[in-house]
């Protein structure tokens, strides 16, 4: 018989740790729970939180390398921490979930004070800061990948396979075939940079199309994210190269835009690739060079692997801003970033045609990318947050004792059938 409970999510103020806990936060509901919300002032102007949950926003210590962070970051942690032990208090929770993010961490500190069972979900390849430093005390780490890094060899028992929930209406495209491309049908092709945007492909991206064959260019209709500040920018390329574009810097209409889409060029974030692989969709991916830890080139291996994504580097020349001026040290500068934005339109353009102008290979693609999809991570996680959140379990699992046998049946089936 299953009882109501109640149930903290922690996550901080982006779309990536928000989105997944939206997700379990609707699940838990729906199986008759009680949901609270701690977050931060970002996190919670992000669309998409259910009615029924409670928000609290809570102070985020951040402690960088800077001494000067130290001070101030320590006393919001603190602060962070003992809100949440009064929330705690009236609320009582089961269990307490993290996702990542500055604002997770008072929260996780919290119920351990208050010996409150926790979890913490890694969306991406690459356990982050602030689940590295929960990872001693938790009781469970649910992973988006196989393989992740910087999980201690000691913590392995912890860990379970449970994917990146993501929105239902991109769980429905599971079911849907892979639109139809005619040899002379228009070719759709969806930008997006992420819920920021990336000015990296405004840069690229539109002179890429126009180098592409003319009887593939002709068949070409974009969609493109774009930041507000690159915007108008790239509607004036697409114009002058005479190729169908509808530019917007919010989509929100983004999975029946992804349902359409024969191919997809973006970064390499955790809901993207989750997007993708659970949808099945073909994509060219740039791995974002300054994410923690280079997160992102590790995210993309599984879909690559499989072949359902190609990925083109982006070389750190391509960020920078120059000076006005006219000194030789910057000149030299300007052309190396001219050529660095060259040689990735050029990487584009042959990725393009390979896998546009191959018989099959689109449709390949967008199978191999399925494979690597896991659309019953928000059922699984939740599962396993029902598991760690009763008083017996969750003492067992602080023992290390084995996982719940449900989720280690799925890993092992999942491995038999090559999807790990």
């Amino acid at each position: 018989m299953s009882f109501s409970k109640h149930y903290v999510l922690a996550a901080g103020g982006t779309g990536g740790h928000m989105i997944p806990a939206y997700a379990l936060a609707k699940e838990l509901v729906l199986r008759g729970h009680r949901v609270a919300m701690i977050t931060d002032e970002r996190g919670a102007k992000i669309p998409g939180m259910i009615e029924e949950a409670q928000v609290h926003v809570l102070p985020a210590g951040r402690i960088t390398k800077d001494p000067r962070s130290w001070v101030g970051g320590t006393r919001a942690i603190l602060k962070g921490r003992r809100m949440a032990m009064q929330l705690y208090d009236t609320f009582q929770p089961s269990a307490v979930v993290g996702f990542g993010g500055y604002p997770a961490y008072p929260a996780l500190l919290a119920a351990n004070s208050k010996d409150i069972p926790t979890i913490v979900h890694e969306q991406n390849a690459v356990l982050g800061r602030v689940n590295r430093l929960a990872s001693r005390s938790v009781n469970a780490i649910a992973t988006a990948y196989p393989d992740v890094l910087r999980i201690k060899p000691k913590y392995q028992e912890k860990v379970h396979l449970v994917g990146n929930p993501v929105r239902e209406e991109v769980v429905a495209l599971r079911d849907e075939r892979y639109p139809v491309l005619a040899e002379d049908g228009i070719f759709r092709v969806l930008v997006t940079g992420g819920s920021q945007g990336a000015s990296i492909l405004s840069d690229v991206v539109p002179d890429a199309m126009a180098m592409l064959p003319v009887h593939l260019r002709r068949r070409l209709q974009i969609t493109q994210q774009c930041r507000e500040d690159d915007i108008e920018r790239v509607r004036a390329k697409y114009a002058e190269h005479d190729i169908p574009a509808e530019l917007a810097t919010y989509l929100p209409d983004l999975p029946d835009r992804l349902g359409w889409a024969h191919l997809v060029i973006g970064r390499a974030g955790a809901s993207t690739i989750a997007e993708l692989t659970t949808a099945g969709r073909p994509a060219i991916l740039i791995p974002l060079p300054s994410a923690m830890d280079d997160h992102q080139t590790y995210n993309v291996k599984e879909m690559v692997a499989a072949g359902g994504a190609r990925v083109i580097r982006q070389p750190a020349i391509t960020t920078r801003n120059f000076d006005s001026g006219s000194d030789d040290k910057t000149n030299k500068l300007r052309l190396q970033q001219s050529a660095a934005l060259d040689k990735m339109r050029g990487a584009m353009v042959k990725q393009i045609q390979k896998i546009a102008l191959s018989t099959g290979a689109l449709e390949n693609a967008a199978r191999c990318a399925r494979s690597c999809g896991r659309p019953e991570a928000v059922s699984d996680l939740a599962d396993l947050v029902e598991s760690i959140g009763t008083s017996p379990l969750g003492k067992t699992m602080k023992a290390g004792n084995a996982a719940p046998q449900r989720l280690t049946a799925r890993k092992e089936a999942l491995a038999k059938d090559g999807v790990q």
